[in-house]
């Protein structure tokens, strides 16, 4: 049975109040979109970024990975096998109580299982994901202006690693509806709606592992913020 994921559910009440409620969701369904941006330059950039990496470049775009919903996880501190994973930091809408809700997550992939099979590296990691969460229909509406911000923790400091808004991504609604098409939609339907390019180190880095991160989703209209911070033990591969 699929551990359930509890949520500080946000939404604005009509007479303009917030209210916020606990919610207990039992993820029953993951996809992971990939190569959701609007700018096709950017794609063939983030494509290009990953292919130094030995990343083959996608059928098509966007695309749509399914993922287990078993991987998502709420936990300070996530386990993989390595030295090569990384995280991504991602909006992320899911479907509880009869409607969508928005909040942040890590995409964390193994950059050297990616090499042979995108698909596969989804499966090797963990997917932390933030404990708050907005109403998505109390900010699809300016969704461009949603800020998503991540950071690592590098050579002994915290660092910018992704810094942009959601008008870099396709409209959420949009890849929510390539997934989940219709109205009856399941409780507990998850999907990871894309990422922005990794800021280059002093060293010309550009997507990296990292021993902590940081993940960020800013309402700038309403000043308020979803944040997540996870850390990451590396496991040796043993043969």
């Amino acid at each position: 049975m699929t551990p359930q994921l509890y949520f500080s559910c946000e939404s604005l009440a009509a007479d303009g109040t917030t209210q916020s409620t606990l919610k207990a969701v039992a993820p029953a369904h993951f996809v992971i979109a990939g190569w959701t941006g609007r700018d096709a330059d950017a794609i063939q950039h983030h494509i290009h970024e990953l292919e130094l990496l030995g990343v083959p470049a996608p059928s098509t775009v966007p695309l749509y990975y399914r993922g287990s919903a078993t991987l998502l996880t709420q936990a300070d501190t996530i386990e993989v096998i390595g030295f090569e994973s990384s995280g991504e930091a991602e909006p992320v809408l899911f479907h509880a109580s009869g409607e969508w809700w928005l909040t942040v997550g890590s995409d964390h992939t193994d950059r050297k299982v990616e090499t042979y099979s995108v698909a596969v590296s989804k499966q090797m990691c963990p997917k932390p994901i933030a404990k708050a969460a907005w109403r998505w229909t109390d900010v699809a509406g300016y969704q461009d202006e949603l800020e998503l911000h991540s950071r690592i923790f590098e050579h002994g400091k915290w660092v910018d690693y992704q810094k942009g808004t959601f008008a870099s991504i396709r409209p959420l609604d949009s890849l929510r509806d390539g997934c989940y098409p219709g109205e009856a939609v399941d409780a507990g339907s998850f999907v990871s709606c894309g990422t922005l390019t990794a800021i280059k180190n002093a060293a010309g880095e550009g997507i990296r592992p990292a021993a902590q991160m940081e993940l960020e989703i800013r309402d700038p209209r309403r000043q308020r913020s979803i944040i997540h911070r996870y850390a990451v033990d590396m496991l040796p591969v043993i043969a």
